[in-house]
């Protein structure tokens, strides 16, 4: 327990210190504004009865009730999704006449490194200090190390792979890929691979699962091309060179620009959708209407995934509960680039 020098008034920074938290979060549990969880509200408690503190009414009235400030922390390369929630994080919080402190923790496919770096940029955001914090990670275990701010900040998780069910946003791979994969396969087609994304990616390996899934639920066996490294075209473009034409009529490739380098590679392989081979993607790029030819797709609303969040979380500030889970569903986009099965293919 901390002490305070004799003589010497209690103040909130010392009830802070005594109940292990930041003194935004003693002023919350005063004021009533803004999310403070009940564990740490008892610790407070606890430390102002053994304290003696009592509120300096006059001061508290002078501080704005919420900084309007939100931390955003994003785990991992800036790729079109991750580009695009940012977009839609930036747009609510315009209309909510919020501010964004964006912190970008860079990490390589490899998913590891990332630990001190998140720990500072968090630091960075509970001393700034903010009304609550987004992580978007697409890499498994931020999710827990976010447990610290959890206990002074309402967190919101944008995660394909949650440990809990309540305040968290995520598109839904996994349904992508079923959906996908069973486009395919209303087509006719029936050999029909899979080009998967990075392993270490959470959103690759729902896609995976949801292919696998509808390839169990069709009897037919699946298979799976793992080159890619990243989610850029080199590893759709990796696994068309190893790939034997004749053994596929159909393919299902983890996101847009995958599908482009397969397409790509399979083209001066002197194979071509849709005459030869069938082709879905993931993520509706805006260049994919542009692709040759034109790519069918599962589209995610990722500005829709950034937007959802904002409001969330600026929900949780002002009611300090939680929300249930919020999952944003894909769309299927079809184009020119899936054709039904030839026949004898």
């Amino acid at each position: 327990m901390a002490t305070v020098r004799a003589g010497a008034r209690p103040s909130m920074a010392d009830v802070g210190r005594a109940a292990g938290v930041s003194a935004q979060t003693v002023s919350r549990y005063f004021s009533g504004n803004g999310y403070v969880g009940e564990e740490t509200r008892r610790r407070v408690a606890d430390a102002v009865e053994s304290l003696g503190y009592r509120q300096n009414r006059a001061a508290g009235s002078l501080r704005a009730r919420h900084s309007g400030v939100i931390g955003v922390l994003t785990v991992g390369e800036l790729v079109h999704g991750s580009a695009q929630i940012l977009t839609g994080l930036s747009h609510a919080a315009r209309d909510l006449d919020q501010m964004l402190m964006i912190s970008q923790v860079d990490v390589g496919f490899e998913g590891d490194g990332w630990q001190r770096e998140v720990a500072r940029a968090v630091d960075h955001f509970l001393s700034a200090p903010v009304d609550g914090i987004i992580v978007s990670a697409s890499i498994p275990g931020v999710d827990e190390a976010l447990d610290a701010a959890r206990r002074l900040v309402p967190v919101v998780n944008l995660s394909e792979r949650p440990r809990q069910s309540t305040g968290t946003v995520s598109t839904h791979s996994f349904t992508a890929g079923l959906e996908g994969t069973r486009h395919l396969l209303g087509l006719g087609h029936r050999a029909v691979l899979h080009v998967a994304g990075p392993a270490s990616r959470n959103e690759a390996a729902e896609r995976e699962r949801g292919y696998r899934a509808a390839m169990e639920e069709a009897g037919l066996p699946p298979v799976v091309l793992g080159e890619a490294r990243d989610w850029s075209s080199i590893g759709g473009a990796a696994a068309a060179e190893r790939v034997e034409p004749g053994t596929f009529t159909a393919v299902f490739a983890s996101n847009d620009e995958i599908a482009l380098g397969f397409l790509s590679v399979m083209e001066r392989r002197g194979l071509v959708a849709p005459r030869d081979f069938s082709i879905v993607g993931v993520d509706d790029m805006p260049v994919a209407a542009f692709f040759s030819p034109p790519l069918t797709t599962m589209r995610l609303d990722f500005q829709g995934v950034g937007r959802t969040t904002l409001e969330m979380l600026h929900a949780m500030i002002r009611s300090g509960e939680e929300p249930a889970r919020r999952i944003i569903e894909p769309e299927l986009v079809v184009r020119e680039s899936a054709a039904p099965r030839a026949q004898g293919g």
